[in-house]
């Protein structure tokens, strides 16, 4: 799920990348890759740390979901204010492409990592045993 998740988003960020090379420029397709280089990161990140808490605790996984949720929210705040601090969003990345990257990347992510967990019909409860055993 996480390959697939991460994929879908890589696609889209090549595709608005030579968009954005050939409608705005350089700086355009920059903003672009580095957009999605973000969600990548970021969400596969927690989605990955996510899965491993899952696997040793289940219990704690609800919890340490939504502990990476907000420090998704967090830590993409952070980048985009170190962005705008250091002048780089001026001069060699495009704001516009970058946020469209970071935007429909996540959008993409987050379809696709619904339409991936659907199709993997995996249970959510134990079926009671045969013959009225209990």
């Amino acid at each position: 799920m996480l390959v697939g998740a991460a994929v879908a988003a890589l696609v889209l960020g090549l595709l608005l990348s030579l968009v954005g090379a050939f409608a705005a420029g350089a700086a355009a397709a920059f903003g672009a890759l580095v957009g999605t280089a973000l969600v990548v990161v970021v969400l596969g990140g927690s989605s990955l740390a996510v899965n491993l808490v899952a696997g040793v605790m289940p219990t704690a996984a609800l919890m340490f979901a939504l502990f990476t949720y907000t420090a998704q929210v967090v830590l993409m705040g952070l980048v985009f204010a170190a962005l705008s601090g250091s002048g780089l969003l001026d001069s060699t990345l495009d704001r516009t492409w970058l946020a469209a990257a970071v935007i429909g990347g996540t959008v993409f992510w987050l379809v696709s990592q619904v339409v991936l967990v659907t199709r993997r019909r995996i249970p959510v409860f134990d079926l009671p045993p045969q013959g009225g055993e209990r």
